[in-house]
């Protein structure tokens, strides 16, 4: 599984130093960016990499892409991964360590990196820490993304998705035409079960006991820049920008 994985994020990470490869000179930033699920952190990384070129790593990203092929085709220690992943919980350190410290020559891209996804526990910080040592490295800002527990439940508990091509929907903000059915394809629009109340709040949970000492942990490495979520994916980006001017006391 480490190998499968390795590939994967390997193979993300090139795609997107290739696409940054002809952009301007530039200051490299090595950010990680904290959050619990549905704060939006993903969309934040597609922000901050087309402003400061660095390549992006979401490690939720490549299970996910695992998720959508059939189960014959995934390699046992895949499968075990998904099995954790549907109960709302984490993968465990090791596999997930192993993984990213193959991927060591792309984390030195000369635009620096955002890492969405790794590290969520205290023993994955210090093992990333370790990886970046190895290479002269060190990260310049973590941004930690906070927004009210009930407004994360009504964004992914009201996420909807076409079974046949994919395309989201929201019960609020984005509904398909006729209900039930996809726009683009006619598809049956479903809801995921990880993206249940009941699934949610599970999510919530693991991430508040796991993941959220890595609040502290960076706190006390004054590298932490907390972001209070906008209204607007806008909003939130200037807020993040304007916290790391003020880290670099600019």
């Amino acid at each position: 599984m480490q190998a499968e994985l390795g590939h994967l994020l390997r193979d993300k990470l090139k795609d997107s130093c290739d696409r940054n490869a002809d952009r301007a000179v530039r200051r490299a930033y090595r950010l990680v960016l904290l959050g619990a699920p549905g704060v939006g952190k993903g969309t934040q990384a597609e922000l901050l990499m087309e402003r400061f070129g660095a390549c992006h790593l979401s490690t939720g990203d490549i299970f996910r892409a695992a998720r959508n092929r059939p189960a014959a085709e995934l390699a046992p220690g895949m499968v075990t991964a998904l099995e954790f992943m549907r109960r709302g919980e984490l993968v465990p350190d090791d596999i997930v360590v192993r993984v990213v410290s193959e991927c060591t020559e792309q984390l030195t891209c000369p635009h620096g990196f955002l890492l969405d996804g790794f590290p969520r526990t205290v023993a994955q910080a210090e093992a990333l820490k370790g990886i970046l040592a190895r290479h002269a490295l060190r990260l310049d800002a973590v941004l930690d993304y906070e927004l009210p527990r009930e407004q994360i439940l009504r964004r992914i508990s009201g996420r909807r998705l076409c079974s046949r091509c994919g395309i989201s929907y929201h019960v609020e903000s984005r509904r398909p035409k006729v209900s039930g059915f996809c726009d683009n394809c006619g598809g049956t629009v479903i809801q995921r079960d990880d993206d249940r109340p009941e699934a949610v709040l599970v999510r919530l949970e693991t991430y508040a006991c796991q993941t959220a000492p890595l609040i502290s942990y960076y706190r006390k490495e004054g590298i932490l820049v907390t972001v209070e979520c906008g209204e607007t994916p806008e909003e939130t980006f200037a807020r993040s920008l304007v916290g790391l001017r003020s880290l670099a006391g600019e």
